[in-house]
This record gives C-alpha cells, sequence and structure tokens, in this order.
C-alpha cells in the first residue's frame, strides 16, 4: 500500500530541456533592444559566445543551486559534447545527488511545492521545491560512492580525482552514458566540487572511513584548488559561466589570486565572466556581488563581464543555446586538462 501511495508522487519525471532543439539566436538579439534583465541577458549570450569565439579562452562553467533535478543536464551535455566548456566547478549535490544519480538509472520527478512534507517524509520522499527524488534511490547512490571509494587505493585525492573515478564506473558497469560526469570523462574536462562532503559522497565517503579507518580515502580540497590554479597558470586566457554563486563562484574567482601567491604576478584577471542570479548584493553576501566587484579584488576584468539577476532555469538554456547556434563553438577542440593534471601528478 505504501508503495502504491508512494508511486502516485513519482509518476511524471523532470524532462531535460534541449537547446539544440530550438534556435534562439532571433529572440535573444531582439531581447537587445528592450531594457532590464532581458537586455542583460543578451549582453550576456555574446559575451559566452565570445568565449567560442576566442580559441585560446579556457571556459570555466561554475554550477550552484539544484540544477540538474530542476532539468537542465541536457544544456550542460550538450555544451561538454560541443567543447563549449573546458572545466566545471560545481556542488557536490549537481554533480553526484543529481547527474550520477540519474546516471544510475534514477529520475527526479515532477511535484508540488505544496505538498504535505509531513506525507513525503512518511514514504521517503524527498522535495526540492516543486520536484521530488526518491529517498530509497539516494540511498543507493550514497552507497555506491562507497563502493567506489572502496575501489580505490588508500590516500588523499582531489574531488576531481574521485569524480574521474565515478565516469570510469559508469562506462565499466553500463550505466546511462548520457551524463555529464561520464561527458566529462570521456572529454577529459576536470569537473571541481570543493566542498565534496556536502553531498551523497560524503555520506558515501563517510561510510567507507569509519569502515576502514587505518587506509582509506580522503578528499583534499586544497589539492582541488592547486589543481585549478594550475589550469589558470597553464591557459592564462579563461571565461568563467557562472550559474548561480556559493562555492563555486568564489572558488573559481580566486584562482587568479592564487597564482598570484605562487609568483606568477602577470596571470591575467578573467577575461570574460557572466553570472546568473537571484541573490541580491546588497548584504555583502558573494552569491549577489558583481563582478565588478570582483574586480576590485583583482580577479574579473570589467570589459566582458555581465551580471544576469534571473532564475536559472529560464535564463541559462537561453544563454547557452544562442551559444550554441551561433555555431562559434566549431573548431574549438578539447583542451583535455584531466590528461595533463594526471601528467604532473605522475611526474611530482
Amino acid at each position: 500500500m505504501k508503495e502504491m501511495k508512494k508511486g502516485e508522487f513519482l509518476r511524471e519525471p523532470v524532462r531535460h530541456i534541449e537547446i539544440k532543439k530550438h534556435n534562439v539566436v532571433p529572440m535573444v538579439e531582439q531581447m537587445a533592444d528592450m531594457a532590464f534583465q532581458a537586455r542583460n541577458l543578451a549582453r550576456a549570450a555574446s559575451i559566452v559566445d565570445l568565449m567560442q569565439k576566442d580559441k585560446e579562452c579556457a571556459v570555466i562553467l561554475t554550477l550552484a543551486g539544484s540544477l540538474i533535478s530542476a532539468g537542465l543536464k541536457q544544456v550542460i551535455v550538450d555544451m561538454l559534447e560541443h567543447n563549449m566548456v573546458d572545466v566545471i566547478v560545481s556542488t557536490g549535490a549537481n554533480i553526484v545527488d543529481q547527474d550520477f544519480f540519474e546516471a544510475l538509472g534514477f529520475k527526479h520527478y515532477k511535484g508540488s511545492q505544496f505538498a504535505d512534507d509531513s506525507e513525503l517524509r512518511e514514504l521517503a520522499i524527498d522535495r526540492i521545491y516543486d520536484t521530488y527524488i526518491d529517498e530509497d534511490d539516494l540511498r543507493i547512490c550514497d552507497d555506491t560512492t562507497a563502493v567506489i571509494a572502496n575501489s580505490m587505493q588508500p590516500g588523499a585525492y582531489s574531488s576531481r580525482e574521485f569524480i574521474v573515478e565515478m565516469g570510469r564506473y559508469i562506462e565499466k558497469n553500463g550505466h546511462d552514458r548520457n551524463s555529464i560526469v561520464y561527458k566529462a570523462y570521456e572529454k577529459g574536462v576536470p569537473i571541481f566540487c570543493p566542498a565534496f562532503s556536502d553531498c551523497s559522497a560524503g555520506f558515501g565517503l563517510v561510510h567507507h572511513q569509519w569502515n576502514n579507518p587505518d587506509r582509506h580515502v580522503s578528499i583534499d580540497s586544497v589539492k582541488d584548488f592547486r589543481e585549478l590554479t594550475k589550469i589558470k597558470i597553464e591557459n592564462d586566457k579563461t571565461g568563467i559561466f557562472m550559474i548561480g554563486g556559493g562555492v563555486p563562484k568564489n572558488f573559481t574567482q580566486d584562482i587568479v589570486v592564487a597564482a598570484e601567491v605562487l609568483g606568477y604576478e602577470e596571470v591575467s584577471m578573467h577575461t570574460y565572466a557572466v553570472q546568473i542570479t537571484v541573490a541580491d548584493e546588497r548584504d555583502g553576501a558573494l552569491s549577489g556581488s558583481t563582478l565588478k566587484e570582483a574586480s576590485s579584488w583583482g580577479k574579473v576584468d570589467t570589459v566582458f563581464e555581465q551580471m544576469v539577476f534571473a532564475e536559472a532555469t529560464l535564463a541559462m538554456p537561453l544563454i547557452a543555446g544562442y551559444a550554441y547556434h551561433k555555431g562559434n563553438w566549431q573548431g574549438r577542440t578539447a583542451k583535455n586538462f584531466n590528461a595533463m593534471l594526471d601528467a604532473k601528478t605522475v611526474n611530482a
């Protein structure tokens, strides 16, 4: 009876929007002659397109907020497939609880923000605003990260190195390859989750370490920072496309300063920068802090920067879709920063 009731909630899966099906270029270009956030969005789209035109630019995509569960996975997979993104910095939830979770064969479901949360709790259904996720499925995702950790040699790894193993796990076990984790693994695109324990991976790693107290895998967030800074040093010209704020935003902006601290004082500020956010800057919080503010810290140049104060599920498909259909990603080759970082690790 409980499973029947649960099934009533978990009926309609979230479907991921496909930017390749909709040429939004004419609409976005018309928005440039409007006002408010429409004009800001059009300028942001043109800057993301400039990142694609500039073949020397390494494009860093940052992800915060519940994006994959909301239907944005295919946007990111398509950007990876067409070499529009060279590095991803994300919250752990987007990468593990949501993308890897779906790669394991599970779904997010359309729900309602007005549901009875007590009833959902009794049915082991977790709510993310107006979407649902099966807690029982999520526990399998938690356990799978422990299985991956158990298969690795004990030691300290960057989150990037662990996520590479997640991609390898998808490949070996025949799981869904239409995945951000897998596509990044295939393309050699590093994924960093600076707060990696703040997601299903954290539960899996706690279980792994609890049962292997003397010989276990751990995640070194400083190694994350060092590896991402190494990318900046090796590929000086960079552009950042930031969805939301939080740790991924600040972590990515900080690599300019980190390079200077390491003695690379001629390193450039991020040449291009776009941020989509609904956060307010007035309280001084970083998620809403403008890119002009970041310039005062020496992190972001102000020639090609644009804030878009809009919700991500509305703005990201338009901006990414514009850049895709403009076609300036053609001729960009995969930078395969994973290979560069792994080579440095071997030679260290």
